[in-house]
């Protein structure tokens, strides 16, 4: 999202980085930031050395910049909080679920013949809510409120009737989704084994379930799924499948995990809760074309999709809330030093619920969220640390460890990219062994009001650009 800085304390500063002799290395600064909202400030010193003579190559100092500090981006993964960093942050999710499809990277191209199929697994109902339903034409149709809800209703996602929606089940079932889905793993490779004759310990000798995952948020505030699952041989992506792993195989083995995985919630008055998914479940073989030589869902698109919802959080459902509500000062217990405490008034709430500018569905949400993190049988689940997230505290984004390559590695890529740029740089051999020697201290985050003028300036670039390159793409 494109931010537009105040103009009068702004300009003003602006005027003051121009009028430096070395506004040019600051504004080289900030392009390489490539727009990154809040940038972290650190001074110091980096040294690059050559590790078999011990010579200091190049020395970095931030005495010798303009501001005196260096500017490193944020690397948040929300877009919600920098676009820019989370920009690179899907790209990368995109590489990662796209090499377990179709190879490279590390990842032999054998496993685009492997079966695999693209998972959707959603909450279960807690109450009738608002739609936006549109037709295959994309025409609005009425919800069955009798209302037609076009896109952006705040509306949308909310229950048609308050009173009866069982907000306590969504906040509890939002706690144990990361639960429910470990569990649906062991359903599955159970599943998998019955459906091939073998025991769960004969199957490890035969095959492998490998897959990536990420969570999504619903408008009405509940988490679900999508996952790219893949059988592989016993030795993961490197070995082929057995004779019986199809795709047909792997397609009814999940959907008879998705419907009996189910994981027990806390003991309350003598009646325990069993929490399992919903009863929209949707399993896609993946295929590159089919049989007509239409295309299917490929390999590509599947990754695509995934990579998007890498980046978002709740704040698609609890319209933009993406910071902890508890009180700092009593981690949200509502006591401080053995006493009530006095900057929340003992409600445990940073800032009060009702005070936030979200939806009165939000609001009951983040409520529930408080009300049972305040009773001791839910401590475990810390509801009250997590009502941002409407009770979710699980991984984003997930994958087995054999599915594909890693993030760390992509970013080490980009490193060896980086270091071999400094060898060229600096007229070194490529045999050459560079070692960086830092010392950095942290100052604080942010621009300078100038400075955003600046980055607001790389960001409307760089999306005039994107622009241009989709729009020649689509010519092509």
């Amino acid at each position: 999202m494109t931010q537009t800085p105040p103009l009068g304390a702004a300009l003003t500063d602006l005027l003051g980085l121009a009028a430096m002799p070395d506004f040019d290395c600051l504004q080289g600064q900030i392009e390489r930031l490539a727009g990154c909202t809040r940038p972290i400030e650190i001074n110091g010193f980096s040294a690059t050395v050559n590790k078999e003579t011990g010579e200091a190559l190049h020395v970095f100092n931030t005495d010798d910049e303009p501001t005196g500090r260096l500017l490193v981006a944020c690397g948040n993964r929300r877009a919600s909080r920098c676009p820019t960093c989370a920009e690179t942050y899907r790209r990368d999710t995109f590489h990662l679920i796209a090499t377990g499809l179709s190879g490279g990277k590390g990842t032999p191209e054998t496993v685009a013949t492997h079966p695999r199929a693209f998972v959707t697994l959603t909450a279960p109902s807690f109450g009738p809510v608002h739609h936006k339903i549109t037709t295959k034409s994309g025409a609005l149709q009425p919800c069955r409120c009798g209302q037609t809800h076009a896109p952006g209703d705040p509306l949308i996602g909310s229950p048609r009737n308050p009173d009866t929606y069982n907000y306590e089940s969504a906040v509890l079932w939002n706690a144990h989704a990361a639960k429910i889905w470990a569990r649906f793993t062991t359903h599955l490779r159970r599943e998998i084994a019955k459906a091939a004759g073998l025991s769960q310990r004969e199957f490890r000798d035969h095959a492998r379930l490998s897959y990536a995952k990420v969570a999504e948020y619903q408008a009405r505030g509940a988490v679900h799924f999508h996952a790219v699952i893949r059988i592989d041989g016993p030795d993961g992506s490197t070995t082929t499948p057995p004779a019986w792993a199809t795709t047909e195989l792997l397609t009814n083995a999940v959907k008879a995990a998705g419907e009996s995985a189910e994981v027990p919630g806390p003991e309350i008055d003598g009646n325990r809760r069993l929490f399992s998914f919903g009863g929209r479940l949707d399993v896609q073989p993946i295929r590159t074309r089919d049989f007509d030589g239409d295309i299917e869902i490929t390999d590509q698109s599947v990754a695509a999709y995934i990579a998007k919802y890498a980046t978002k959080g709740a704040e698609a459902a609890t319209d933009a809330i993406d910071h902890p509500l508890y009180c700092p000062t009593c981690q949200g217990t509502g006591y401080h030093g053995g006493y009530r405490c006095t900057r929340c008034d003992g409600s445990g709430e940073g800032q009060p619920i009702d005070h936030l500018v979200v939806t009165d569905h939000a609001k009951q949400l983040f409520r529930s969220c408080f009300d049972l993190g305040g009773r001791a049988e839910y401590a475990h689940l810390l509801l009250r640390k997590w009502a941002h997230m409407v009770g979710f505290r699980g991984h984003f984004s997930t994958k087995s460890r054999g599915y594909s390559t890693t993030l760390g590695a992509l970013r080490d890529v980009r490193k060896a990219w980086r270091i071999q740029q400094s060898r060229a740089a600096l007229g070194l051999p490529e045999n050459t062994t560079l070692v960086i020697e830092s010392a950095w201290t942290f100052l604080g985050s942010g621009y300078s009001p100038g400075e955003e003028l600046l980055a607001a300036q790389v960001r409307h670039e760089n999306a005039l650009a994107r622009q241009l390159k989709y729009e020649g793409a689509d010519r092509e």
